[in-house]
């Protein structure tokens, strides 16, 4: 009876996995009803529960040291955050892949759908000033219940963080008998009119960082030093449009804020690639929690609060970002040094 009982679980839930191709929002190897990519369901990521953190007194925290670091997704063991490429068609077609996505597609997708709350990384009221959306002070919030696709205020504000506009046409529109479109400026001059310019989304590729702010901090109950990432931004080269229509990459830029712990809830179901095995794919969420990628420090808690780059370039900003990091870790070595 019992074997009979467990046999009909197991029916039902592949049941329940050939009828829905996502599951807690993570793809699945189901392209399609009854078809199944490969020799079983890779169900293990789509349907885990996320592993909550330790929980942690301020009684017990003796020492702790705030830092932000850049994952530079350049480097070849960032590239399971980087890869595989999404696109957007000419007509908006969003393509990804169908088993496992980039961290900046599970990003989009979900910030669009209304589960992940997006920061700006300054005020609206002051658009060139400080960029200090690592507070999570400026939420972009949508009407109650509602997210990209049904709310239009909140999609115009979104193009912002999500593309960038595009060249603009250097042919006019015409009217009716193929005459250039004129208007008069307030000025009294006369200027032809051009079709607004389209907005080019941010893909994958475009992607060039990943910059997290994260605490790190000795935990005397359990006597480990330990980490937690607060929170996470995406960053897109900083590309201007030059009068002869070439273009010039002028920095990078800050696309928002997300609050990691809420990130976590989403990570938690969607696969990353192992390039050493393909039965022991781990979530994001996991391989942010086991620091499988290698981050720079480009600044720390202190009296001045400054980059390191403020004070240091080149070579020597890398060995100061170095330093800073020995010093943390030696932080648990001194513990246990009498």
């Amino acid at each position: 009876m019992k074997s009979l009982f467990l046999s009909l679980i197991a029916i039902g839930l592949v049941g329940v996995l050939f009828a829905q191709p996502e599951l807690n929002g993570g793809p699945v190897n189901v392209p399609a009803d009854g078809i199944v990519d490969g020799v079983y369901i890779k169900e293990h990521i789509p349907t885990k529960k996320m592993i909550p953190y330790e929980y942690v007194r301020e009684a017990d925290v003796i020492w702790s040291k705030r830092a932000w670091e850049y994952i530079d997704l350049r480097e070849k063991i960032n590239h399971s955050m980087y890869y595989p490429l999404d696109e957007i068609t000419a007509n908006g077609t969003w393509i990804r892949h169908a088993e496992r996505w980039s961290l900046w597609t599970v990003i989009r997708n979900h910030v669009l759908n209304g589960d992940l709350r997006l920061f700006s990384p300054f005020s609206e009221n002051n658009l060139f000033g400080e960029k200090d959306g690592d507070q999570l002070k400026y939420p972009v919030d949508p009407e109650p219940g509602m997210n990209f696709y049904t709310d239009s205020a909140f999609r115009e504000k979104l193009v912002y963080y999500f593309g960038q506009l595009g060249a603009q046409s250097d042919i006019p529109l015409t009217d009716e008998f193929g005459e250039p479109l004129v208007r008069m400026t307030a000025d009294g001059f006369e200027e032809y009119v051009y079709p607004d310019r389209d907005t080019v989304w941010f893909t994958s590729e475009d992607i060039v960082q990943y910059r997290i702010k994260e605490d790190w901090f000795f935990d005397k109950e359990r006597s480990v030093l330990d980490v937690r990432i607060i929170a996470l931004a995406p960053v897109v080269n900083n590309i201007e449009l030059l009068a002869d229509g070439t273009k010039s990459i002028n920095g990078t830029k800050e696309l928002f804020w997300l609050y990691f712990p809420h990130c976590r809830f989403v990570f938690n179901n969607y696969l990353v690639y192992n390039e050493k095995n393909d039965a022991q794919w781990m979530s994001f969420d996991d391989l942010f929690w086991k620091r499988r990628f290698n981050a720079t420090i480009y600044k720390e808690s202190s009296v001045y609060d400054r980059k390191v780059e403020t004070y240091r370039t080149g070579i020597d900003a890398l060995m100061e970002s170095q330093k800073i990091k020995e010093d943390m870790r030696t932080i648990e070595h001194d513990v246990w040094n009498f």
